[in-house]
């Protein structure tokens, strides 16, 4: 393999499944270009054709192979018995894409070495140490992030809940507080936006230029869809990990959030 393709096949993100025949790493373009898909909703044959951009064959036979490994399953169409409609029945591990963090790791070690040795930065540095070193080799745990998020905010909601909603967010800002996962604000209530400072999930990782509070979505999202009864979409739009000062997260119901932008 020559330098070019070495740094080529580095840059080539890929993706990770988790199968009932163990992880599965997608290579192909079109196929993670699929699954990307696939994951923002359920589509037919022609709508993932459409949106592809290439031939039916070529999406047939990668829609085959798909479907063998145990990535996706595909029911009758809802109107046409004829036709398909996709989605995927693995679970979403994460990304490979390598980058290299190596300097950003000593510099975050040896900020906290200069620190005042606080057992819980010590403990925040253990988390951080381990997730740069992922992202290192190319490894991206945010969806298995997202995922242990939801499971805390499931069994935070019972602790957290009041009916009156100012109510439940000051309950949820001291238990942010008290646990030291950072000081809330409740920036607006229409939409709802939360900002976070001194992120527990974020403060102190490299600079990513991309939202990197995974598990924090994933415990907003399960506390606010109980609590609306229905599905809540959850978007970082600020992170310290993009240079913000801190994270702000727009919490809205989905439903609401797709005739807004329909």
């Amino acid at each position: 393999m020559t330098k070019y393709q070495e740094q080529n096949s580095l840059n080539q993100e890929m993706e990770i499944f988790s199968t009932s025949e163990g992880l599965l790493v997608i290579k192909s373009p079109l196929r993670v270009k699929i699954l990307s898909m696939l994951r923002e909703k359920d589509l037919s044959f022609d709508e993932i054709v459409k949106l592809s951009g290439r031939a039916k064959s070529t999406v047939s036979g990668h829609l085959n192979e798909l479907s063998q490994e145990g990535i996706i399953g595909s029911r009758a169409h809802p109107t046409d018995a004829r036709k398909k409609i996709f989605f995927i029945k693995s679970g979403y591990v994460g990304k490979l894409h390598r980058q290299n963090l190596e300097e950003d790791l000593k510099e975050h070690i040896n900020r906290y070495i200069k620190s005042e040795n606080n057992p819980f930065e010590f403990f925040r540095l253990i988390l951080h140490t381990i997730r740069v070193s992922l992202m290192n080799q190319g490894v991206n745990i945010d969806p298995i992030l997202h995922d242990a998020g939801l499971s805390v905010g499931e069994v935070l909601y019972d602790r957290l809940y009041s009916p009156q909603k100012e109510q439940f967010l000051q309950n949820m800002a001291r238990f942010w507080e008290t646990h030291n996962l950072g000081h809330v604000e409740v920036k607006s209530t229409e939409p709802l936006i939360i900002n976070v400072r001194d992120c527990f999930e974020c403060s102190g990782l490299p600079q990513l230029q991309k939202p990197a509070c995974a598990f924090d979505t994933g415990i907003l999202e399960a506390l606010f869809s109980k609590y609306y009864k229905e599905k809540a979409k959850v978007q970082e739009v600020k992170c310290h990990a993009m240079g913000s000062g801190y994270c702000s997260f727009v919490i809205e119901k989905e439903l609401e959030r797709g005739i807004k932008t329909a």
